[in-house]
């Protein structure tokens, strides 16, 4: 499972079917926790983001700037600013999970990391959405013929 948990490729059944890891945004924004937000605010703006995730030298989650923490001083570090311990999904999981979550929790993203932490990218409500979306034609063809019983 560990395997599996890491995003290393999967096979066997249910292949098809994308997980969180398929989905993910490997380019999000990223920094280390002495950044100063002054120097991360443009950056993470120019690329196209409102947030970035706060990672040591390894990659390892530590926080995650979101998008009010741009208003704090320029001389604020990211440490300082970033929410701790920001919730996190392995690549392996159901995308039904973390919808329910995100709906629940009313949040457009969730960080998407190995069992150590490490960033793997950002999954987005909207992408979540759309995959579900274009998988229930199919699924909802399958069981068509007990739906009449």
């Amino acid at each position: 499972m560990d395997w599996l948990a890491s995003g290393l490729p999967r096979e066997g059944r249910d292949t098809d079917r994308p997980r969180a890891g398929d989905l993910a945004r490997h380019a999000v924004p990223t920094c280390l926790p002495d950044a100063p937000i002054g120097e991360l605010v443009q950056r993470v703006r120019q690329s196209g983001w409102d947030v970035c995730v706060v990672v040591n030298e390894q990659r390892v989650v530590l926080g995650l700037l979101p998008s009010h923490a741009w208003t704090a001083g320029p001389m604020v570090t990211a440490d300082q600013a970033m929410e701790l311990g920001p919730k996190t999904f392995r690549p392996n999981g159901s995308l039904d999970e973390i919808a329910k979550y995100m709906q629940k929790h009313d949040t457009q993203s969730a960080l998407i990391t190995t069992s150590d932490g490490v960033l793997l990218g950002l999954l987005c409500r909207e992408d979540v959405e759309r995959a579900r979306d274009a998988q229930q034609p199919a699924a909802s063809g399958r069981g068509s013929s007990a739906q009449g019983r």
